[in-house]
């Protein structure tokens, strides 16, 4: 698994709140629902992410925005308009007086808005991440960022429109998969521009060196590995290994291998039948005693105070 893929693995990438927005400008939501990440795809019309600290980012049909982080934000357009709705958590949604609009402004199944034939269709979803392994990913992207529509050939927008509003058996699984796909697809056609600032990890794995070397280390954390072993099985030296892995994810591969392990390990102790034994051994450590230990050496505090700190 790599940690690309672990954005979107387990419970927390799955029952993403997704809803089809019809409106009419001028019109200003305000977001302040806490979530870790969402992305807005544009079906028609346009939309301007406003941050509080004044940064604007247009978005015309076929192009997707995704914003990292719960700091609270605007999506409006045209992009000086005063908000006029706002966005809880839990998708509560009311007047800035708090107002409440849930009546008001439904549309029909998982649809909202001002007017149904409004000019402005905009899908969005909303994600509660909150692991470790995703972090490694969430933390390289900036606040906000844009994949225009002539960046992208895909029908996933498309697809998901017309399937956002079906009420039919098994729908949510089918609409969760589509919102992972589109927002899986969007961050890999952003992460593979050249100025992306793509994380070292991101763009070492198309070297045919340190790829290979990466896919080992992320399939397989449990394994005793040396950079030694590691160099054998990608097939060069043990010296060209270590040198070019880290001229390109910025650390020694056995440095990489333990943010790796306890990443991992942090995300496997919050489920809820987890022993502190097991994940040890899942994630390469010997047992208890020695996960707690380069747990509380690299990340400053026990395991147990980390599921504390989590279920509080």
């Amino acid at each position: 698994m790599d940690a690309l893929t672990a954005l979107l693995d387990g419970p927390r990438a799955r029952g993403a709140f997704l809803l089809r927005s019809v409106l009419n400008p001028p019109w200003s939501l305000r977001i302040q629902d806490e979530a870790a990440l969402a992305i807005a795809a544009v079906v028609r019309g346009a939309a301007h992410y406003v941050g509080d600290d004044g940064h604007v980012v247009g978005a015309g049909p076929g192009d997707v925005l995704v914003i990292r982080g719960s700091e609270p934000y605007t999506v409006a357009e045209p992009a000086g308009t005063a908000p006029q709705i706002v966005i809880h958590p839990g998708q509560r949604c009311t007047t800035p007086e708090g107002e409440d609009l849930a009546e008001v402004m439904h549309l029909g199944v998982r649809t909202w808005g001002t007017d149904e034939a409004g000019s402005t269709l905009v899908i969005t979803g909303a994600y509660q991440l909150s692991g470790e392994v995703s972090q490694r990913l969430l933390s390289a992207l900036p606040r906000v960022l844009v994949v225009p529509a002539d960046e992208w050939d895909t029908p996933l927008i498309r697809i998901l429109a017309d399937e956002i509003a079906k009420d039919r058996a098994g729908q949510e699984a089918v609409l969760d998969r589509l919102l992972d796909l589109m927002l899986i697809t969007a961050l890999r056609t952003w992460l593979a521009r050249p100025s992306s600032g793509a994380p070292g990890w991101y763009r070492a794995q198309s070297d045919p060196v340190v790829g290979p070397a990466l896919q080992l280390l992320h399939h397989n954390p449990g394994h005793p590995w040396t950079v030694a072993e590691l160099a054998a099985k990608v097939g060069v030296s043990r010296a060209l290994l270590a040198r070019r892995f880290g001229e390109l994810v910025g650390e020694p591969p056995m440095a990489y291998l333990t943010g790796w392990r306890l990443a991992l390990a942090a995300d496997l102790l919050l489920e809820p039948d987890a022993t502190l034994d097991a994940v040890a051994r899942k994630v390469g450590y010997g047992g208890a005693f020695a996960l707690s230990a380069a747990f509380k050496r690299v990340r400053g505090v026990s395991p147990q105070a980390h599921r504390e700190q989590y279920s509080a």
